[in-house]
């Protein structure tokens, strides 16, 4: 098996031939070419483990190989071959990254230990990355939190998308992880050892984006007393995270427009386009495609970035992760007092109130109320007057079991659920029946019912089937007498009409 690939550049045949014959007594594969430009193009055919070159060659001479080597992969040894060992260029060149510098007609033992170090250092960089890209699994597979179907489908899709370059589209509600599932993205890719720069478009003044993301000149403009990279630049080779990019105001999309088709930037104050080599990561809490029919957010632009999407759930789409969070969080609130189990900190009607609540701010907002029960926490568990009273009331009429609780009191949510499940029911399960009699259009009934965990038939017939008992009773008796209270109607039997449930 060949011990390496090693590519030999000089202007000269027949110093080609004599490295190639050396070299391959070694063991190794050689290519040979004759200039520089031939180099580059051979080493875009197929990469080399060691790229050996004459610093004096017409047209490209090996300073400007070994930097368009670089910029291919920073990784690449360069040796570069000089006819004398203390010529300035090759000490440069040794400056700007070279491996190592050989004199011409040095001795073969010389030559084999130099290709033999560079070969060393290169599979030592190589096995290194690798390492640091496995622990990175490792490490983002902990901290992103959950085992429900919806976030095994997104861990199963970064999986598939982190090894491609592709422009990547985050969807998802504020609070729902979508920079650390753009990090993870970034730490499973080829890229994991560069540059991953974060940037929150809407946190940045209109005025500041553009130098910000794409870099200035100096004095492009008053206080630029010097040249700024800029956030595109200064994430080459890695990866730049674009959130809430819907917030971008249209000047700068028709720029990140030009930057994702041909891969250049301008920065402020210059007329020269400067090539960046950046894999993009968007992510937005907005329906970027309704942004686009309102003419809020440019079609080209969506379409460049919408390659491949990935969605998001809401915590509330996935009630069954809330326990392995809730441990997640102690165990970083509470370190050297909480191990677990969860029962052994958190009573469980906190629990059944955690797991009730709508989480509109989402995992962000979940870890926030476990800090706050966490530091005020009269005993050594946290029970439900630990939590904040929205939490706490979102059990509202619960029991233990989650069935309506006789004798109130009810919240709003509960008469609505009540009044809505009612006249589904009664009207056979037909959902645009229901939406018709209720006043509310399709797919507010839809996300209600989503809300409320009802997914099929037999959801509905199970919640009908509270209804019919005594607490469902009294819920439709509380209905009906706000709706004779208000205006005196009278509410049909076991149907009570509201005329609106709200969107």
């Amino acid at each position: 098996m060949p011990l390496g690939r090693i590519l030999v550049v000089d202007d000269e045949d027949s110093m080609c031939q004599y490295l190639s014959i050396l070299l391959r007594k070694e063991g190794y594969t050689v290519r040979t070419a004759n200039s520089g430009a031939q180099a580059l193009k051979a080493i875009e055919e197929e990469p080399a483990d060691l790229v050996m070159t004459d610093i004096q060659m017409p047209k490209m001479d090996g300073i400007q190989l070994l930097k368009g080597i670089k910029a291919m992969d920073p990784t690449t040894p360069v040796v570069i071959m000089t006819a004398y060992a203390s010529e300035q260029s090759a000490i440069d060149a040794v400056n700007l990254g070279a491996f190592s510098y050989l004199q011409k007609h040095c001795k073969n033992d010389e030559i084999k230990i130099v290709v033999r170090n560079a070969l060393a250092l290169r599979q030592a960089k190589t096995e290194a990355q690798e390492l640091r890209r496995e622990l990175s699994k490792k490490k983002t597979t902990k901290s992103i939190i959950g085992q429900s179907p919806r976030m095994r489908s997104v861990f199963k899709m970064v999986d598939k998308i982190a090894s491609t370059t592709a422009t990547i589209l985050i969807n998802g509600e504020s609070g729902t992880g979508k920079e650390l599932i753009a990090q993870s993205i970034h730490q499973r890719s080829d890229r994991a050892n560069e540059t991953f720069v974060a940037i929150n478009c809407g946190a940045i003044p209109e005025t500041l984006l553009e130098s910000q993301l794409f870099g200035h000149v100096k004095g492009s403009f008053t206080g630029a007393d010097r040249d700024h990279d800029g956030f595109c630049r200064q994430a080459e080779n890695g990866t730049i995270f674009l959130d809430e990019i819907g917030e971008t105001p249209h000047a700068i999309q028709v720029k990140l427009l030009r930057m994702l088709q041909e891969r250049e930037i301008y920065p402020v104050g210059s007329s020269c386009p400067v090539k960046v080599n950046v894999r993009v990561i968007a992510a937005t809490n907005r329906d970027l495609e309704d942004e686009v029919a309102r003419g809020n957010f440019r079609t080209d632009l969506y379409y460049r970035l919408n390659v491949i999407p990935l969605n998001l759930p809401s915590l509330r789409d996935r009630v069954d992760d809330i326990p392995l969070l809730v441990d997640h969080f102690l165990k970083r609130c509470c370190p050297g007092e909480y191990v677990g189990p969860l029962p052994t900190i958190l009573d469980d009607g906190a629990l059944r109130a955690l797991q009730a609540y709508d989480w509109p701010g989402n995992v962000r907002e979940l870890e926030n109320v476990i800090e706050r029960a966490s530091i005020i926490r009269e005993g050594t568990r946290i029970t439900m007057r630990d939590l904040p009273t929205f939490v706490a009331d979102a059990q509202g009429g619960q029991a233990a079991g989650g069935n309506l609780a006789v004798g109130g009191p009810w919240t709003l949510e509960d008469l609505e659920k009540a009044h809505i499940l009612a006249v589904l029911d009664g009207s056979g399960r037909a959902r645009k029946q229901t939406a018709d009699i209720l006043g509310i259009n399709a797919s507010t009934l839809y996300r209600k019912l989503k809300k409320y965990g009802v997914q099929d038939d037999d959801d509905v017939q199970a919640l009908a089937d509270d209804l019919a008992g005594t607490a469902g009773e009294e819920l439709l008796a509380a209905i009906d007498a706000q709706l004779r209270e208000q205006d005196g109607s009278v509410a049909a039997p076991g149907v009570p009409e509201l005329e609106t449930v709200g969107s």
